[in-house]
């Protein structure tokens, strides 16, 4: 069982607003999972889903690029291992190198991309720098109109693919899904396995009413289209105009939500945590 650390408490706290002891029961239960954790707890006491992982303290940029006649977009995340690294000039011509020859090739797959002369310079960052930089990922969008956003922290970057309408359409939907985080574009791209584990949590929250089977199946169900709703694109109100979902927005304009990319810096990344009190602890211990 991994060691239930005061930092991981924390980290449960924050992402649930339960209190301490609440946390650590439910961590030991766990094992030390948080993410098994916090499932046990939507279980057992009706908890809304938890904030999403802040463990991701892995720093860099992101940027995107349009076609001129909107045809396609590319958009790239690199890393570095500090903020004060991503915001130094020499990283971010890094980053539009990286991305203008992404753009140039169409080529959205990085091992090939970085089989060169891309990868010398990468290099030779690193050691000017003195941190670790990598290419984390990359993406390509197609459709008949493609807009892009970039957040101006630098740190949220979202290509939006569109059947009809303009760019600037494009570029509003592109600027909800920086805003809002949506999971997928439509109700019916939605995994089945996220479906099936939001059921399971909604029937044990349910059966916990003592209500007749038949009037938890009807809540189960009418739980599972709110969450459909609230985590996909077209579903959601757009946010310059709550009155009207993005769907209807984009349908009114002569066209469709396709798809869309978002990439947020170091999303996805976990970096080791390092409980220092205990580790001052386990060192004076050692050298008693």
């Amino acid at each position: 069982m991994a060691e239930i650390t005061a930092s991981l408490v924390k980290e449960l706290r924050e992402r649930t607003g339960l209190g301490m002891m609440e946390c650590k029961k439910a961590l030991v239960e766990a094992g030390g999972d948080i993410d098994k954790a916090i499932e046990d707890l939507r279980k057992s006491s009706g908890m809304k889903a938890a904030k999403k992982a802040g463990r991701t303290a892995a720093d860099g940029a992101v940027a995107v690029k349009v076609a001129e006649d909107g045809s396609f977009g590319m958009v790239l995340e690199v890393n570095s291992e500090t903020d004060f690294v991503a915001r130094d000039d020499n990283f971010q011509a890094f980053v539009q190198r990286v991305l203008d020859k992404a753009f140039a090739d169409q080529q959205d797959d990085v091992a090939a991309l970085m089989d060169g002369e891309l990868e010398e310079a990468r290099q030779a960052l690193v050691q000017k720098i003195g941190e670790n930089i990598s290419v984390r990922r990359l993406a390509r969008v197609s459709a008949p109109v493609v807009g892009s956003y970039v957040h101006s922290t630098g740190r949220i970057a979202v290509l939006v693919a569109l059947t009809g309408g303009d760019a600037d359409l494009a570029r509003d939907v592109a600027m909800h899904v920086a805003a809002t985080n949506p999971q997928v574009a439509k109700p019916e791209d939605m995994s089945q396995d996220v479906i099936a584990k939001e059921k399971e949590i909604y029937a044990a929250q349910a059966r916990e009413s003592g209500k007749p089977e038949e009037i938890i199946e009807k809540m189960i169900s009418g739980r599972v289209s709110k969450f459909l709703a609230e985590n996909s694109l077209v579903e959601q109100p757009f946010v310059k105009d709550p009155d009207v979902k993005v769907g209807q927005l984009v349908k009114k304009a002569g066209g469709e939500v396709v798809s869309f990319v978002r990439f947020e810096v170091g999303e996805g990344i976990e970096v080791e945590k390092t409980d220092f009190a205990a580790e001052v602890a386990a060192q004076v211990s050692g050298s008693k």
